[in-house]
């Protein structure tokens, strides 16, 4: 799950594009609009932890890059949104994806994904 950082000068989608392409070499349609969020305590490299709040935005997916990035840092898999709710550790984000097991395509959010794609 791509997430990072706000971007000064992108809207909060954008810079949600942007990590999906860094980290994993997506490329396609994102929302504008978020189809929900959740919080993780983000570990720095000094040991310090910083409280986060994470936005996501739901991506159609129309190509992957075969050279991105974060290629060499990450290793990219798919799961069904069952699957990837048991794999993640954060409960709210476990939460959320659970949420798109059953009829995704209902969602208001992702029919309007969809239709713009």
């Amino acid at each position: 799950m791509p997430k990072g950082w706000t971007m000064d000068g992108y809207k909060p989608w954008a810079a949600a594009e942007i990590e999906a392409l860094e980290e994993a070499g997506a490329v396609g349609y994102i929302s504008k609009q978020a189809i929900g969020s959740y919080r993780y305590p983000k570990i720095m490299d000094g040991g310090a932890i910083v409280p986060c709040r994470v936005q996501v935005y739901p991506m159609i997916v129309e190509k992957l890059k075969r050279n991105w990035k974060e290629r060499k840092e990450r290793k990219r898999q798919w799961f069904s949104p069952k699957s990837a709710a048991k794999q993640v550790a954060e409960q709210d984000l476990s939460d959320l994806l659970a949420t798109l097991v059953k009829r995704p395509r209902k969602q208001p959010v992702i029919q309007n994904l969809l239709r713009a794609g």
